[in-house]
């Protein structure tokens, strides 16, 4: 494993907010809406509701592991967000625009071609950072945005950190994955599980009064 993806795959900042959410936030884990992947979610509910824009993680969401074309599977559903939201759609990777692992920025331009969407530069890895730069690209506060990825202890806690609507799709593959990440995964499914069987329930939402459900096809 080349040195880039050990720093990518060891996340310092997601260990201590995941002990965090262990011993007292673990409603931070549990995502708004479950889907099997994006193809289940009805972003023109979405957009009805009062939602401004969509931010992505990338592989397993998006992509596949390291790959930078979309899953062909999801081509339509990201044209239809991307319809629904006039464009105002960006990534927001713990790969691609991340400071640690892409210095110069030449993953996120790579990436911006391929998937004519704005990958966000960043130095703090997900679920670390605040939604300053997120406010600042859309325009608009950080809980009329909708944060999408697969990944519970970094998507989900981030989105739901900063007042987001989260929705989490569940991975398409695991090729391309190192064994840190499928272990990592593993906990997390475990974990999730677990609080979830305890009656854990993710955190309210300003613009959704009722059901989360209503935004799944």
């Amino acid at each position: 494993m080349s040195l880039g993806k050990l720093q990518q795959n060891f996340n310092y900042a997601g260990v201590s907010i995941f002990l965090q959410t262990y011993w007292g936030r673990r409603y931070l884990a549990i995502p708004h809406l479950d889907v099997q992947d994006i193809r289940s979610v009805d972003w023109k509910a979405l957009r009805a509701a009062g939602f401004e824009g969509c931010v992505f993680d990338k592989d397993n969401t998006l992509t596949a592991p390291y790959v930078l074309s979309v899953h062909d599977p999801l081509r339509e559903s990201l044209e239809e967000c991307r319809k629904e939201f006039g464009g105002r759609l960006a990534i927001l990777s713990n790969s691609a625009g991340l400071t640690q692992y892409d210095p110069d920025g030449e993953k996120a331009s790579a990436l911006e071609k391929q998937l004519s969407i704005p990958v966000l530069r960043h130095a703090s890895k997900k679920p670390a950072g605040t939604p300053e730069e997120l406010e600042a690209h859309f325009g608009c506060p950080a809980h009329k945005l909708i944060m999408v990825g697969d990944r519970y202890l970094t998507d989900i806690v981030y989105g739901n950190l900063n007042g987001m609507l989260t929705i989490r799709p569940a991975p398409f593959t695991s090729e391309g994955e190192t064994t840190v990440v499928k272990g990592v995964r593993a906990a997390e499914d475990f974990f999730i599980a677990r609080w979830r069987r305890k009656g854990i329930r993710a955190p309210d939402h300003p613009l959704v009064p009722s059901t989360f459900e209503s935004f799944q096809r």
